[in-house]
Protein backbone atom coordinates (compact mmCIF):
# COMPACT_ATOMS: atom_id res chain seq x y z
CA UNK A 1 0.00 0.00 0.00
CA UNK A 2 1.27 3.18 -0.79
CA UNK A 3 1.56 5.90 2.03
CA UNK A 4 -0.71 8.10 3.32
CA UNK A 5 1.64 11.54 2.10
CA UNK A 6 2.27 9.68 -1.64
CA UNK A 7 -1.59 9.28 -2.26
CA UNK A 8 -2.62 12.68 -0.86
CA UNK A 9 -0.34 14.57 -3.12
CA UNK A 10 -1.17 12.33 -6.11
CA UNK A 11 -5.30 13.03 -5.10
CA UNK A 12 -5.17 16.79 -4.27
CA UNK A 13 -8.53 16.81 -4.17
CA UNK A 14 -10.20 14.07 -2.21
CA UNK A 15 -9.22 16.64 1.20
CA UNK A 16 -10.94 19.63 -0.72
CA UNK A 17 -14.39 16.65 -0.78
CA UNK A 18 -13.46 15.39 2.50
CA UNK A 19 -13.49 18.79 4.37
CA UNK A 20 -16.82 20.09 2.56
CA UNK A 21 -18.07 16.86 4.21
CA UNK A 22 -16.22 17.98 7.80
CA UNK A 23 -17.73 22.24 7.10
CA UNK A 24 -21.34 20.58 7.01
CA UNK A 25 -21.08 18.18 10.00
CA UNK A 26 -19.20 20.62 12.54
CA UNK A 27 -20.38 24.10 11.12
CA UNK A 28 -23.70 23.69 10.18
CA UNK A 29 -26.17 25.79 12.31
CA UNK A 30 -26.71 26.20 15.36
CA UNK A 31 -22.53 25.81 15.42
CA UNK A 32 -20.61 28.36 13.87
CA UNK A 33 -16.95 28.17 12.81
CA UNK A 34 -14.44 27.82 16.04
CA UNK A 35 -12.72 31.07 16.50
CA UNK A 36 -8.76 29.01 16.44
CA UNK A 37 -10.20 28.36 12.39
CA UNK A 38 -8.89 31.58 11.42
CA UNK A 39 -5.67 31.66 13.87
CA UNK A 40 -3.01 32.45 12.18
CA UNK A 41 0.14 30.06 13.22
CA UNK A 42 2.45 31.47 15.17
CA UNK A 43 6.38 31.42 12.87
CA UNK A 44 9.43 30.59 14.51
CA UNK A 45 10.35 33.57 16.75
CA UNK A 46 12.24 36.00 14.69
CA UNK A 47 12.11 34.15 11.86
CA UNK A 48 9.73 36.04 9.24
CA UNK A 49 9.38 39.89 9.55
CA UNK A 50 5.47 38.84 10.46
CA UNK A 51 4.24 41.33 13.29
CA UNK A 52 0.58 41.58 12.06
CA UNK A 53 0.55 38.42 10.48
CA UNK A 54 -2.83 37.47 8.86
CA UNK A 55 -4.56 33.91 8.54
CA UNK A 56 -5.59 32.86 4.91
CA UNK A 57 -9.15 33.00 6.16
CA UNK A 58 -8.56 36.55 6.97
CA UNK A 59 -7.01 37.33 3.58
CA UNK A 60 -10.15 35.38 1.80
CA UNK A 61 -12.69 38.55 3.55
CA UNK A 62 -13.27 41.04 0.67
CA UNK A 63 -12.07 44.12 2.55
CA UNK A 64 -8.57 42.42 3.09
CA UNK A 65 -8.38 41.12 -0.46
CA UNK A 66 -9.63 44.87 -1.71
CA UNK A 67 -6.97 46.45 0.13
CA UNK A 68 -3.68 43.97 -0.83
CA UNK A 69 -5.05 44.39 -4.67
CA UNK A 70 -5.06 48.14 -4.52
CA UNK A 71 -1.37 47.65 -2.78
CA UNK A 72 -0.17 45.31 -5.65
CA UNK A 73 -1.63 47.65 -8.31
CA UNK A 74 0.44 50.63 -6.92
CA UNK A 75 3.27 48.75 -6.49
CA UNK A 76 2.99 47.43 -10.33
CA UNK A 77 2.72 50.95 -11.42
CA UNK A 78 5.64 52.49 -9.33
CA UNK A 79 8.18 49.78 -9.87
CA UNK A 80 11.18 50.38 -11.91
CA UNK A 81 13.06 47.70 -13.71
CA UNK A 82 17.04 47.66 -13.12
CA UNK A 83 19.53 47.78 -15.77
CA UNK A 84 20.11 44.25 -16.93
CA UNK A 85 23.17 42.63 -16.21
CA UNK A 86 25.71 42.49 -18.74
CA UNK A 87 25.45 39.81 -21.15
CA UNK A 88 22.54 37.79 -18.99
CA UNK A 89 18.58 37.98 -19.79
CA UNK A 90 16.25 37.60 -16.77
CA UNK A 91 14.17 34.42 -17.58
CA UNK A 92 10.80 33.63 -16.34
CA UNK A 93 10.51 29.95 -15.67
CA UNK A 94 7.80 27.71 -14.59
CA UNK A 95 9.25 24.52 -12.82
CA UNK A 96 6.41 21.55 -11.35
CA UNK A 97 4.18 21.84 -13.80
CA UNK A 98 1.31 19.67 -14.72
CA UNK A 99 -0.63 18.76 -18.16
CA UNK A 100 -2.38 15.99 -19.73
CA UNK A 101 -0.38 13.50 -17.78
CA UNK A 102 -3.31 12.17 -14.97
CA UNK A 103 -6.86 11.83 -13.77
CA UNK A 104 -6.66 14.76 -11.92
CA UNK A 105 -4.97 17.22 -13.73
CA UNK A 106 -7.28 19.58 -15.96
CA UNK A 107 -5.20 21.54 -18.23
CA UNK A 108 -3.88 20.78 -21.77
CA UNK A 109 0.00 21.66 -22.83
CA UNK A 110 -1.79 24.25 -25.75
CA UNK A 111 -3.76 25.92 -22.81
CA UNK A 112 -0.56 26.03 -20.71
CA UNK A 113 1.28 27.77 -23.63
CA UNK A 114 -1.35 30.88 -24.09
CA UNK A 115 -1.03 31.46 -20.28
CA UNK A 116 2.51 31.54 -20.40
CA UNK A 117 2.23 33.89 -23.02
CA UNK A 118 -0.34 36.04 -21.68
CA UNK A 119 1.82 36.17 -18.19
CA UNK A 120 5.05 36.64 -19.52
CA UNK A 121 6.49 33.48 -18.67
CA UNK A 122 9.15 32.45 -21.21
CA UNK A 123 10.16 28.94 -20.14
CA UNK A 124 8.46 25.59 -18.85
CA UNK A 125 9.63 22.97 -17.10
CA UNK A 126 7.47 20.08 -17.14
CA UNK A 127 6.64 17.61 -14.67
CA UNK A 128 4.58 14.49 -15.90
CA UNK A 129 3.93 12.37 -13.09
CA UNK A 130 5.46 9.04 -13.69
CA UNK A 131 3.37 6.49 -15.62
CA UNK A 132 5.14 3.60 -17.25
CA UNK A 133 5.75 2.34 -19.73
CA UNK A 134 5.21 5.98 -21.20
CA UNK A 135 7.96 7.62 -21.16
CA UNK A 136 7.63 11.41 -19.78
CA UNK A 137 10.47 12.95 -22.51
CA UNK A 138 8.22 11.86 -25.00
CA UNK A 139 6.47 15.40 -24.65
CA UNK A 140 6.40 18.89 -25.89
CA UNK A 141 10.38 19.70 -25.97
CA UNK A 142 12.15 23.42 -27.52
CA UNK A 143 10.43 26.44 -28.52
CA UNK A 144 6.54 26.51 -29.05
CA UNK A 145 5.73 30.10 -29.84
CA UNK A 146 8.47 31.65 -28.31
CA UNK A 147 8.42 29.39 -25.24
CA UNK A 148 10.64 27.28 -24.05
CA UNK A 149 9.68 23.55 -23.28
CA UNK A 150 11.77 21.03 -21.03
CA UNK A 151 10.24 17.99 -20.40
CA UNK A 152 10.87 16.17 -17.55
CA UNK A 153 9.08 13.88 -14.52
CA UNK A 154 7.39 14.45 -10.23
CA UNK A 155 9.21 11.40 -9.75
CA UNK A 156 10.68 8.97 -6.51
CA UNK A 157 10.17 12.81 -4.20
CA UNK A 158 11.95 14.41 -7.45
CA UNK A 159 11.49 16.86 -10.16
CA UNK A 160 13.97 14.98 -12.54
CA UNK A 161 14.59 16.70 -15.48
CA UNK A 162 17.75 13.98 -17.25
CA UNK A 163 18.96 15.08 -20.99
CA UNK A 164 17.69 11.59 -22.66
CA UNK A 165 14.99 8.90 -21.49
CA UNK A 166 15.93 7.22 -18.17
CA UNK A 167 12.92 4.95 -18.45
CA UNK A 168 15.15 2.06 -18.28
CA UNK A 169 16.57 3.36 -15.31
CA UNK A 170 13.88 4.86 -13.21
CA UNK A 171 13.66 1.62 -10.64
CA UNK A 172 17.51 1.94 -9.81
CA UNK A 173 18.39 2.93 -5.89
CA UNK A 174 18.75 6.31 -4.97
CA UNK A 175 22.22 6.67 -5.81
CA UNK A 176 21.90 5.28 -8.92
CA UNK A 177 19.12 6.90 -10.04
CA UNK A 178 20.75 10.76 -9.22
CA UNK A 179 23.45 9.70 -11.17
CA UNK A 180 21.69 8.83 -13.92
CA UNK A 181 19.67 11.48 -14.08
CA UNK A 182 22.12 14.20 -13.80
CA UNK A 183 24.51 12.79 -16.87
CA UNK A 184 25.21 14.80 -19.23
CA UNK A 185 23.57 18.31 -17.18
CA UNK A 186 20.74 16.73 -16.37
CA UNK A 187 18.91 18.43 -13.29
CA UNK A 188 17.35 16.77 -10.08
CA UNK A 189 15.58 18.55 -7.44
CA UNK A 190 14.25 17.53 -4.16
CA UNK A 191 10.54 18.06 -3.94
CA UNK A 192 7.46 18.25 -1.07
CA UNK A 193 10.53 18.59 1.44
CA UNK A 194 7.70 18.54 3.76
CA UNK A 195 7.11 14.75 3.57
CA UNK A 196 11.04 14.80 3.24
CA UNK A 197 12.87 16.75 5.71
CA UNK A 198 15.60 14.58 6.45
CA UNK A 199 16.65 13.53 2.96
CA UNK A 200 20.37 13.11 2.00
CA UNK A 201 21.09 16.09 -0.54
CA UNK A 202 24.29 14.52 -1.99
CA UNK A 203 24.43 14.43 -5.78
CA UNK A 204 20.92 16.52 -6.05
CA UNK A 205 21.23 19.90 -8.11
CA UNK A 206 18.96 21.51 -5.81
CA UNK A 207 15.55 21.03 -4.17
CA UNK A 208 12.48 23.20 -3.67
CA UNK A 209 12.45 26.04 -1.57
CA UNK A 210 8.67 27.06 -2.24
CA UNK A 211 5.80 24.85 -3.08
CA UNK A 212 2.52 26.29 -3.55
CA UNK A 213 0.72 23.03 -2.74
CA UNK A 214 2.06 22.70 0.50
CA UNK A 215 0.16 26.40 1.14
CA UNK A 216 -2.90 24.28 0.16
CA UNK A 217 -2.45 21.06 1.81
CA UNK A 218 -2.16 22.87 5.58
CA UNK A 219 -4.65 25.46 5.13
CA UNK A 220 -7.92 23.47 5.95
CA UNK A 221 -9.66 26.57 7.79
CA UNK A 222 -9.39 28.11 4.27
CA UNK A 223 -10.60 24.96 2.44
CA UNK A 224 -13.43 24.52 4.76
CA UNK A 225 -14.53 27.96 4.43
CA UNK A 226 -14.58 27.78 0.59
CA UNK A 227 -16.32 24.76 0.78
CA UNK A 228 -19.40 26.23 3.23
CA UNK A 229 -19.48 29.03 0.55
CA UNK A 230 -20.34 27.42 -2.45
CA UNK A 231 -23.71 25.73 -0.69
CA UNK A 232 -25.01 29.34 0.31
CA UNK A 233 -26.41 31.41 -2.86
CA UNK A 234 -25.74 35.06 -0.62
CA UNK A 235 -21.94 33.78 0.11
CA UNK A 236 -21.43 31.82 -3.07
CA UNK A 237 -22.10 35.07 -5.02
CA UNK A 238 -19.76 36.88 -3.07
CA UNK A 239 -16.93 34.58 -3.86
CA UNK A 240 -17.31 34.97 -6.76
CA UNK A 241 -17.51 38.26 -7.15
CA UNK A 242 -14.55 38.04 -5.16
CA UNK A 243 -12.59 35.87 -7.56
CA UNK A 244 -13.23 38.35 -10.23
CA UNK A 245 -12.44 41.35 -8.61
CA UNK A 246 -9.62 39.91 -6.73
CA UNK A 247 -8.72 36.67 -8.41
CA UNK A 248 -4.54 37.03 -7.64
CA UNK A 249 -5.30 38.12 -4.25
CA UNK A 250 -7.49 35.06 -3.35
CA UNK A 251 -5.44 32.54 -4.79
CA UNK A 252 -2.29 33.83 -2.90
CA UNK A 253 -4.38 34.01 0.30
CA UNK A 254 -2.51 30.78 1.39
CA UNK A 255 0.84 31.45 0.75
CA UNK A 256 2.99 31.29 3.70
CA UNK A 257 7.17 31.62 4.31
CA UNK A 258 7.37 28.18 3.98
CA UNK A 259 9.92 27.50 6.95
CA UNK A 260 10.31 23.40 6.59
CA UNK A 261 11.69 24.10 3.13
CA UNK A 262 13.26 27.40 3.52
CA UNK A 263 15.60 25.58 6.93
CA UNK A 264 16.29 22.67 5.48
CA UNK A 265 17.98 25.01 2.00
CA UNK A 266 19.96 26.90 4.58
CA UNK A 267 21.40 24.09 6.50
CA UNK A 268 22.34 22.13 3.99
CA UNK A 269 23.83 24.56 1.97
CA UNK A 270 26.34 24.92 4.31
CA UNK A 271 27.63 21.86 2.80
CA UNK A 272 27.17 22.05 -0.93
CA UNK A 273 25.77 24.59 -3.72
CA UNK A 274 21.72 23.78 -4.13
CA UNK A 275 19.60 25.49 -6.03
CA UNK A 276 16.88 26.83 -4.91
CA UNK A 277 13.23 26.69 -7.14
CA UNK A 278 9.66 27.49 -7.00
CA UNK A 279 7.26 24.51 -7.19
CA UNK A 280 4.62 26.18 -8.82
CA UNK A 281 2.54 22.72 -9.29
CA UNK A 282 -0.32 23.69 -11.57
CA UNK A 283 -2.96 21.31 -12.82
CA UNK A 284 -5.80 23.89 -13.35
CA UNK A 285 -7.81 21.06 -11.68
CA UNK A 286 -9.34 24.06 -8.67
CA UNK A 287 -12.49 24.53 -10.52
CA UNK A 288 -14.93 24.17 -8.01
CA UNK A 289 -18.23 22.73 -8.97
CA UNK A 290 -21.72 22.38 -7.85
CA UNK A 291 -23.78 20.24 -9.78
CA UNK A 292 -27.98 19.57 -9.08
CA UNK A 293 -29.48 16.21 -8.37
CA UNK A 294 -32.60 16.95 -7.09
CA UNK A 295 -33.82 20.35 -5.26
CA UNK A 296 -33.00 19.08 -2.15
CA UNK A 297 -29.47 16.96 -3.00
CA UNK A 298 -26.38 18.54 -4.95
CA UNK A 299 -23.20 17.05 -5.55
CA UNK A 300 -19.90 19.20 -5.33
CA UNK A 301 -16.18 18.25 -7.10
CA UNK A 302 -14.14 20.13 -9.38
CA UNK A 303 -13.51 20.17 -13.05
CA UNK A 304 -11.42 16.28 -12.96
CA UNK A 305 -14.64 14.53 -11.26
CA UNK A 306 -16.97 12.42 -13.10
CA UNK A 307 -20.03 12.64 -10.81
CA UNK A 308 -20.01 9.54 -9.01
CA UNK A 309 -16.29 10.50 -7.18
CA UNK A 310 -18.39 14.00 -6.70
CA UNK A 311 -19.47 14.55 -3.14
CA UNK A 312 -23.49 14.21 -2.25
CA UNK A 313 -24.25 17.04 -0.28
CA UNK A 314 -28.32 17.18 1.01
CA UNK A 315 -30.50 19.77 2.64
CA UNK A 316 -30.64 18.33 5.49
CA UNK A 317 -27.52 19.12 6.51
CA UNK A 318 -26.98 22.50 4.58
CA UNK A 319 -30.35 24.31 4.07
CA UNK A 320 -29.35 26.83 2.03
CA UNK A 321 -28.96 24.30 -0.98
CA UNK A 322 -32.87 24.40 -1.46
CA UNK A 323 -32.41 28.15 -2.57
CA UNK A 324 -29.34 27.01 -4.85
CA UNK A 325 -31.54 24.97 -6.61
CA UNK A 326 -34.75 26.77 -6.99
CA UNK A 327 -35.86 27.17 -10.67
CA UNK A 328 -33.19 24.62 -11.68
CA UNK A 329 -33.52 20.85 -12.92
CA UNK A 330 -31.48 17.96 -12.32
CA UNK A 331 -27.77 17.78 -14.47
CA UNK A 332 -27.57 21.81 -14.12
CA UNK A 333 -24.13 23.24 -12.67
CA UNK A 334 -25.16 25.46 -10.12
CA UNK A 335 -21.70 27.02 -9.03
CA UNK A 336 -18.66 27.30 -10.83
CA UNK A 337 -15.39 28.99 -9.49
CA UNK A 338 -12.27 28.55 -11.06
CA UNK A 339 -9.48 29.22 -8.83
CA UNK A 340 -6.34 28.49 -10.66
CA UNK A 341 -6.21 28.69 -14.44
CA UNK A 342 -2.44 28.59 -15.63
CA UNK A 343 -2.23 32.24 -15.73
CA UNK A 344 -3.03 32.99 -12.54
CA UNK A 345 -0.81 29.64 -11.16
CA UNK A 346 2.03 31.58 -12.90
CA UNK A 347 1.45 34.88 -11.19
CA UNK A 348 1.93 33.30 -8.16
CA UNK A 349 5.20 31.82 -8.32
CA UNK A 350 7.96 32.12 -10.36
CA UNK A 351 11.72 31.05 -11.14
CA UNK A 352 13.46 33.73 -12.52
CA UNK A 353 16.93 32.22 -14.43
CA UNK A 354 19.56 34.24 -15.67
CA UNK A 355 20.98 33.34 -18.89
CA UNK A 356 22.79 34.56 -22.10
CA UNK A 357 20.07 32.61 -24.38
CA UNK A 358 16.97 31.21 -24.48
CA UNK A 359 17.85 27.77 -25.65
CA UNK A 360 17.53 24.51 -23.09
CA UNK A 361 21.42 24.16 -22.99
CA UNK A 362 21.73 27.48 -21.42
CA UNK A 363 18.88 27.05 -18.80
CA UNK A 364 20.41 23.76 -17.30
CA UNK A 365 23.67 25.70 -17.58
CA UNK A 366 21.85 28.40 -15.36
CA UNK A 367 20.12 25.58 -13.11
CA UNK A 368 23.10 24.25 -12.41
CA UNK A 369 24.95 26.77 -11.35
CA UNK A 370 22.26 28.68 -9.07
CA UNK A 371 22.06 31.78 -11.50
CA UNK A 372 18.35 31.91 -10.40
CA UNK A 373 16.17 33.73 -7.94
CA UNK A 374 12.54 32.71 -6.46
CA UNK A 375 9.94 35.39 -6.38
CA UNK A 376 5.83 36.32 -5.92
CA UNK A 377 5.05 38.55 -9.41
CA UNK A 378 1.78 38.63 -8.73
CA UNK A 379 2.76 41.48 -5.81
CA UNK A 380 4.98 43.30 -8.34
CA UNK A 381 7.23 41.90 -11.23
CA UNK A 382 10.53 41.15 -9.80
CA UNK A 383 12.16 41.39 -13.45
CA UNK A 384 15.60 42.91 -13.21
CA UNK A 385 16.44 42.04 -9.57
CA UNK A 386 19.79 41.21 -8.56
CA UNK A 387 22.52 39.95 -5.95
CA UNK A 388 25.95 40.30 -6.53
CA UNK A 389 29.59 40.22 -5.17
CA UNK A 390 31.91 42.92 -6.36
CA UNK A 391 35.49 41.51 -5.62
CA UNK A 392 38.70 42.87 -5.58
CA UNK A 393 40.31 44.95 -8.83
CA UNK A 394 42.33 42.71 -11.06
CA UNK A 395 44.65 43.81 -14.05
CA UNK A 396 43.92 42.38 -17.41
CA UNK A 397 46.46 41.51 -19.98
CA UNK A 398 46.14 45.00 -21.19
CA UNK A 399 46.44 46.86 -18.12
CA UNK A 400 43.33 47.67 -17.86
CA UNK A 401 41.55 47.06 -14.15
CA UNK A 402 38.49 45.14 -13.85
CA UNK A 403 35.95 44.37 -11.05
CA UNK A 404 35.53 40.73 -10.01
CA UNK A 405 31.88 40.03 -10.15
CA UNK A 406 30.43 37.02 -8.58
CA UNK A 407 26.47 36.05 -9.52
CA UNK A 408 24.19 34.64 -7.15
CA UNK A 409 24.80 30.96 -7.01
CA UNK A 410 28.82 30.95 -7.10
CA UNK A 411 31.62 30.49 -4.85
CA UNK A 412 34.39 32.88 -4.41
CA UNK A 413 37.38 32.58 -1.48
CA UNK A 414 36.73 35.71 0.54
CA UNK A 415 38.77 38.57 0.76
CA UNK A 416 38.95 42.15 1.55
CA UNK A 417 37.70 44.75 0.22
CA UNK A 418 34.53 42.30 -1.04
CA UNK A 419 31.24 43.98 -0.85
CA UNK A 420 27.61 42.67 -1.78
CA UNK A 421 25.01 44.66 -4.37
CA UNK A 422 21.64 44.07 -4.42
CA UNK A 423 18.66 45.90 -6.64
CA UNK A 424 15.69 45.78 -5.99
CA UNK A 425 12.78 47.12 -9.00
CA UNK A 426 11.21 48.76 -6.26
CA UNK A 427 11.41 49.56 -2.02
CA UNK A 428 10.70 46.79 -0.07
CA UNK A 429 12.12 45.38 3.13
CA UNK A 430 15.40 43.73 2.49
CA UNK A 431 17.66 40.76 4.44
CA UNK A 432 20.94 40.07 3.77
CA UNK A 433 21.16 36.53 5.79
CA UNK A 434 24.39 34.92 6.71
CA UNK A 435 24.33 31.05 7.33
CA UNK A 436 20.45 31.28 7.76
CA UNK A 437 20.71 34.26 10.45
CA UNK A 438 19.37 37.73 9.64
CA UNK A 439 22.29 40.11 9.78
CA UNK A 440 20.75 42.93 7.81
CA UNK A 441 17.73 44.45 7.44
CA UNK A 442 16.20 47.10 5.93
CA UNK A 443 13.68 49.49 3.95
CA UNK A 444 15.26 50.06 0.74
CA UNK A 445 15.51 49.19 -3.04
CA UNK A 446 19.29 48.25 -3.03
CA UNK A 447 21.99 46.62 -0.57
CA UNK A 448 25.27 48.05 -0.36
CA UNK A 449 27.29 46.25 2.36
CA UNK A 450 31.00 44.90 2.69
CA UNK A 451 31.55 41.48 3.43
CA UNK A 452 33.00 40.71 6.91
CA UNK A 453 33.56 37.19 7.19
CA UNK A 454 33.13 33.67 5.03
CA UNK A 455 29.21 32.42 4.76
CA UNK A 456 26.56 31.06 2.65
CA UNK A 457 24.59 34.28 2.15
CA UNK A 458 21.51 34.70 0.64
CA UNK A 459 18.71 37.99 0.51
CA UNK A 460 15.19 37.95 0.23
CA UNK A 461 12.95 40.78 -0.47
CA UNK A 462 9.30 41.48 1.51
CA UNK A 463 7.02 43.73 0.01
CA UNK A 464 3.62 45.67 2.31
CA UNK A 465 0.23 44.87 1.53
CA UNK A 466 -2.50 45.18 3.47
CA UNK A 467 -0.26 46.28 6.88
CA UNK A 468 1.39 43.03 6.40
CA UNK A 469 5.16 42.04 5.63
CA UNK A 470 4.60 39.34 2.29
CA UNK A 471 7.31 37.08 1.07
CA UNK A 472 8.12 38.30 -2.52
CA UNK A 473 12.33 37.75 -3.68
CA UNK A 474 14.35 34.94 -2.45
CA UNK A 475 17.82 35.15 -3.63
CA UNK A 476 19.85 31.74 -4.59
CA UNK A 477 22.93 32.03 -1.88
CA UNK A 478 26.30 33.24 -2.97
CA UNK A 479 29.06 31.15 -1.24
CA UNK A 480 31.97 32.71 1.03
CA UNK A 481 34.68 30.08 1.37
Amino acid sequence: MQPRSFVFRRQPLTIFLALIGFALVVWSPPFGAPASAGAAEDPAKGSTPNSEKLSPTERMKTAHLKAAHEDAERFQQTRKTPPPLPGLHDYKAILHAHAEDSAHTGGTRPEMLADAKRAGVQVIMLTDHLRPPRDFMDSWRGLHDGVLFIPGSEAKGFLVYPSSSIMDRIEQPRRELVASVTASNGLIFLSHIEERKDHPMDGLTGLEIYNRHFDAKKDMAGLIAIAMKLLDPKQLAELQENLRMYPDELLAAQVTYQEEYINKWDAESQARRLTGVAANDCHHNQVMVVKMVDEDTVLVGTNVDQDKDMRRMTADSRPSIRELTKGHKAGDVLARADFDPYFRSFRDCATHILAPELTESAIRAALLQGHAFVSHDWMCDATGFSFLLLGSMSKESGGEQKVLRTLMGNEVKFAEGQKFLARFPMTCKVRLLRNGKVITDLESDKLDEAVQSPGVYRIEGWLKLDGENRPWIYSNPIYVR
